[in-house]
């Protein structure tokens, strides 16, 4: 259950990264998800890339919505910042947040329905004003805690549980992101560790808006014969574009690849993505080519996986705003209240 917390007693020789935190510090309460649920292989992956990435755990705000991914953030960094809000509301307030105090990390978690039906509009515009964020989806096209139904991402065609098949056009929220002016844009699946922990790592290393697509099986209720989101159907299906490693500028991640041509991307903060470039003809600089190449593998069947586009030069919604770099519970009375003859000529610049 939630309300129990893991044991703190752990093995002395368990190892650590750079500021002496193991995985442990990294993990939250005991999952209620159910046994084998891809949402539990993401929150291994979180977990994974923050460890590797040596984050003071309070240096991050994780914020949710409503369902059963929404509940996972209660699974991994037990020392961070959190909020659970309102169903579709999460990106209004990591938006928010993000506004008040620059200096955190902030980690967004939301599922198909939290994100793709009724937070749709809150996705949409969180996306194209370049809020700086990691936001990953944990996608299983069902509303696992309502039994079931299909999803605003249930592929047209797919089957339930009961058998009866989706007549509906399924939304691709990559295509969306990319449509909208994410600067970096991903799709994974949660039984690949290997391609997601990476991609995890470099969107939170972005400076700008980081959108994760991650199809994640329902044990429960879409992984059977007939649903286009099963561990099988992914599994025969996946179209990988890279095999990728993340190198963070600040202590090199070092890993032996076999030969074949690679692609370093060069981050905004210095740090890069190293890929292996599997779709020679695919540019993951090209917003365009990245729309199409979507359409392309949608279209026989496929689901494209890995690094689909990064922008060289991100910005973000302080940059657009010109906002001040202090967090605002930091300000004082003089930057507060900066006097009369400030409001005024304010006020005659709206004249």
């Amino acid at each position: 259950m939630t309300y129990i917390a893991k044991p703190k007693f752990h093995h002395p020789s368990l190892p650590k990264n750079a500021l002496g935190y193991t995985h442990r510090d990294y993990e939250g309460k005991i999952s209620t998800l159910c046994a084998g649920c891809g949402h539990d292989s993401i929150t291994a992956s979180v977990i994974e890339a923050c460890f590797e990435l040596a984050i003071e755990p309070h240096r991050v705000a994780k914020i949710s919505g409503i369902g059963c991914s929404s509940k996972t953030p209660d699974y991994f960094l037990n020392a961070s910042h959190g909020f659970n809000s309102v169903h579709g509301r999460m990106p209004s307030v990591l938006t928010g947040a993000n506004l008040a105090n620059r200096d955190l990390i902030y980690l967004g978690v939301s599922g198909d329905g939290d994100s793709a039906s009724i937070g749709l509009g809150q996705f949409a515009h969180a996306i194209r004003r370049g809020v700086n964020m990691c936001y990953i989806v944990e996608n299983n096209g069902v509303y696992g805690l309502t039994k079931g139904q299909f999803s605003a991402t249930s592929d047209k065609g797919s089957k339930s549980k009961r058998g009866a098949a989706n007549t509906d056009t399924a939304i691709d929220l990559v295509a969306v992101a990319l449509q909208l002016g994410a600067t970096y844009v991903a799709r994974s699946f949660s039984g690949d560790k290997d391609q997601l922990v990476p991609l995890i790592k470099a969107a939170i290393e972005h400076e700008g808006a980081a959108f994760i697509d991650c199809i994640s099986p329902c044990v429960a209720f879409n992984n059977h014969d007939g649903s286009t989101k099963s561990f099988d159907y992914v599994r025969a299906h996946n179209a990988a574009l890279n095999s990728l490693d993340f190198m963070t500028g600040r202590a090199p991640i070092t890993a032996e690849y076999a030969p074949g041509a690679l692609e370093v991307i060069e981050l905004h903060d210095g740090s890069s993505i190293q890929l292996r470039k599997i779709a020679p003809d695919h540019d993951v600089h090209d917003r365009i080519a990245a729309i199409n190449l979507l359409h392309q593998r949608a279209a026989i069947g496929e689901i494209a996986t890995g690094l689909i586009y990064v922008d060289k030069e991100p910005d973000d919604l302080h940059h657009h705003l010109a906002t001040v770099e202090k967090p605002l519970n930091e300000l004082g009375e003089k930057e507060l209240c900066p006097g009369s003859s400030a409001l005024d000529k304010l006020n005659a610049s709206l004249r």
